[in-house]
């Protein structure tokens, strides 16, 4: 094997599901890219957690909409680490409403950040990824749960699971992967945001492992489509705990 780091992108890397993933891959032996939106204090510490473990890391701030952006730090990635071998984009936004009161312009965005983010980064994956690696993209539960006010945040993830196996055929032959994940109720930030202590409890007394799920469950399946799996491609994987 060679004694080369495998180099991961993990977009969202600086905080909730993407920072464990981020944590995990390191752990593996990876050197780690991240590409945040804001917080540079949690970018900042994402890195020295890489560092920690032996990696190396380095942080991008860029909108994973904006393509030009994103086309240089791609190209940046692999001037300084010789080439990109695993893309994760855990970046998203989930923004709640029924569908008779969402405001369009919420809609506008989320469409701009998890439907043309993913497809701006799923594009630069595509054209960079060594033979032998792995593209991972973010879906969720609710497409299979159906909650109501998740209608607008759903639907976005029903068109990364639907472009995640055309992509896949589309790299038939370059022996890369290209899967999903969609992970069930999470106890991130994300997650919390808007909920009352009694949405919370009922949503964990409904589950059937009676808890919440971690980052660190997701990202253990993140790491192993990443790495080792390389007969699952073109699918979806719900990490759920057996909510659906």
């Amino acid at each position: 094997m060679s004694s080369t780091p495998r180099v991961a992108v993990v977009t969202g890397g600086s905080r909730g599901i993407g920072r464990a993933v981020t944590r995990r891959l390191a752990a593996d032996g990876y050197d780690v890219a991240i590409v945040y939106t804001a917080d540079h204090h949690e970018a900042v510490a994402s890195v020295k957690e890489i560092e920690a473990v032996g990696g190396t890391g380095r942080a991008y701030q860029a909108d994973i909409a904006d393509a030009p952006v994103i086309e240089r730090v791609f190209e940046s990635v692999e001037e300084r680490f010789g080439g990109i071998d695993v893309v994760i984009n855990a970046a998203g936004i989930m923004p709640l409403a029924p569908v008779s009161a969402l405001d369009l312009d919420i809609l506008d965005r989320l469409l701009r950040t998890n439907v043309r983010g993913t497809f701006v980064i799923a594009q630069q994956a595509a054209r960079r990824v060594r033979a032998g690696g792995a593209i991972v993209a973010f879906s969720t539960t609710v497409t299979r749960t159906h909650l109501p006010t998740y209608g607008a945040y759903a639907a976005t993830k029903g068109a990364v699971e639907a472009l995640v196996p055309i992509l896949a055929k589309e790299l038939a032959g370059n022996d890369i992967t290209v899967n999903a994940v969609a992970p069930g109720p999470t106890a991130t930030e994300l997650f919390f945001e808007g909920k009352s202590q009694e949405v919370v409890d009922r949503i964990v007394g409904a589950h059937p492992r009676g808890r919440l799920g971690t980052p660190e469950d997701v990202a253990e399946v993140v790491a192993t489509l990443a790495g080792p799996a390389r007969w699952i491609n073109g699918q979806t994987v719900f990490v759920n705990g057996g909510l659906a």
